[in-house]
């Protein structure tokens, strides 16, 4: 038997209060998520600062990332690499429609 077929353009809520975070796959070495962003941001003072490197792809709406200092503004078919140890944030995203992020994050510490 086949495994089904998904798209992660579907299924989409028109709006949401939070972004909304779907675990697509994950084993020891890899984890592969679905990002919807709804118009939200990292708030001001925060940045990530991640012990392992993360690929992002934005599939769909629009972004714009400070990468330790440097403004990268994301449109559909866009992709980054932020190597582990990099400061990140996300700036903003787009408010009139969903903004959907494929997330790949390597070599993960697992969760105790």
């Amino acid at each position: 038997m086949s495994p089904p077929l998904t798209n992660l353009l579907s299924d989409l809520p028109e709006k949401s209060d939070e972004e909304l975070f779907t675990t697509l796959f994950q084993n020891p070495n890899c984890r592969i998520e679905r990002i919807v962003s709804f118009g939200q941001s990292s708030p001001e003072d925060f940045w990530y600062d991640q012990e392992w490197d993360e690929w992002v792809l934005l599939l769909q709406g629009y972004a714009e990332l400070d990468l330790a200092g440097q403004v990268r503004q994301l449109t559909p078919g866009e992709h980054v690499l932020i190597p582990a140890g990099l400061r990140h944030r996300v700036i903003h995203t787009a408010k009139d429609q969903p903004t959907v992020w494929l997330a790949i994050h390597f070599n993960e510490p697992t969760k105790s």
